[in-house]
């Protein structure tokens, strides 16, 4: 084994730019560094905060891209600098997580790595970190693991983990398919049977497995990544990566990875219960911040944002003030509001998830300075 036997090196690949969270959700300033927490700290900051009782600041890597390389930095004065990895150009997360992969194992060959969002919520600090010690223990067996949900409701905006038996003593389950995002009724169907999880996108693996299997069913990619990293400490660094970032494939890690090692029985999951929430969009995310008697949440840890907020015989807003104006709302129902000093949403939170069309639609329009 490795001499860091047990402890964990924690991955965070910090990209997108959150589309149904816009206008407050920028390209320049993305949903992982807003304090979308109810505390002060970013969803990023609070990321790595939660992931210090079972790892060291120095075995923390960040995956961002150029633009948000600097506010990274900033929010995370405790990470070494050398731990961000930039990216030149976004190519899905499969070349963002293989790259810290490779990186990490140059330091430590047979390390165990956990990849996490950088833009989750998650309620339940201690059960996460007792599900991910569960996890490391399935991938120190040699298992590629994901952590599944267990889910709440038949939602049809996350894919799902189809499970199988038991492995060893358990807790530990056989990952037979990863299930694309369902209709509704399908998804009650997998909520019912009781055999499916919410795919989080959280893994935990050791390195050297997960390299292997990256060399299997992407060699194209694999060679790429071990050509940067193999110059990662030298100074034909910045020329490697400009040489051949650009020329590797554009594909997320479940469907360039994890599918067909779980077609192989070389994946595994645990079942996790520690009020995971993802923040896709802003009715979610009034869902999961403190709200008032009537419902409404004013979103931002700013005592000023909420005083610029008047709310007069109104119930179940979510309020995002952001641009130093007066928000009031009278007389009206489920809405959400973002202020921002350029742009303003208003939209029902039934039709919270719809933000991103707006988005799409500003691009086709060429009016790029408002994404």
């Amino acid at each position: 084994m490795s001499e860091n036997q047990g402890g964990l090196y924690a991955v965070i690949p910090a990209g997108g730019s959150g589309t149904r969270l816009w206008p407050l959700s920028r390209a320049g300033h993305p949903k992982f560094l807003h304090p979308l927490t109810g505390t002060d700290a970013s969803l990023l900051q609070a990321t790595v905060d939660r992931l210090l009782p079972m790892t060291d600041a120095a075995q923390i890597y960040v995956v961002t891209g150029v633009s948000h390389a600097a506010a990274v930095s900033r929010q995370l004065t405790a990470v070494p600098e050398e731990n961000i990895l930039v990216e030149p150009s976004p190519r899905d997360s499969c070349a963002a997580i293989a790259l810290a992969a490779a990186v990490i194992a140059r330091r430590d060959p047979e390390a165990i790595m956990g990849s996490f969002a950088a833009d989750h919520l998650i309620a339940d600090g201690d059960r996460f970190i007792e599900v991910i010690r569960q996890a490391m223990a399935g991938a120190r067996e040699g298992l590629l693991m994901t952590l599944g949900i267990t889910p709440t409701r038949p939602e049809t905006g996350y894919g799902y983990v189809q499970c199988g038996s038991v492995v060893g003593e358990g807790p530990v389950l056989a990952v037979e398919e990863f299930k694309e995002k369902p209709s509704y009724e399908v998804a009650e169907g997998y909520v019912n049977s009781g055999n499916y999880l919410w795919n989080a996108g959280m893994f935990v693996w050791r390195v050297d497995v997960f390299l292997n299997e990256l060399a299997r069913q992407q060699p194209q990619l694999h060679s790429g990544i071990s050509r940067i990293a193999q110059d990662w400490d030298s100074p034909a660094r910045e020329d490697v990566i400009g040489e051949i970032w650009p020329t590797l494939p554009r594909i997320s890690v479940d469907y360039a990875v994890m599918e067909g090692a779980a077609a192989a029985g070389r994946v595994g999951t645990v079942p996790g219960d520690f009020g995971w929430n993802d923040v896709g969009d802003f009715h979610t995310l009034g869902e999961v911040l403190a709200a008032d008697a009537a419902g409404n949440v004013v979103v931002g840890n700013d005592p000023e944002a909420s005083a610029g907020v008047m709310l007069r015989e109104s119930e179940n807003l979510v309020v995002v003030p952001t641009s130093g104006r007066l928000v009031a709302a009278l007389g009206v129902r489920d809405l959400i509001i973002v202020d921002t000093p350029d742009a303003v949403l208003v939209v029902p939170r039934d039709r919270a998830q719809e933000v991103k069309s707006l988005v799409d639609e500003l691009k086709a329009t060429g009016k790029v300075s408002y994404i």
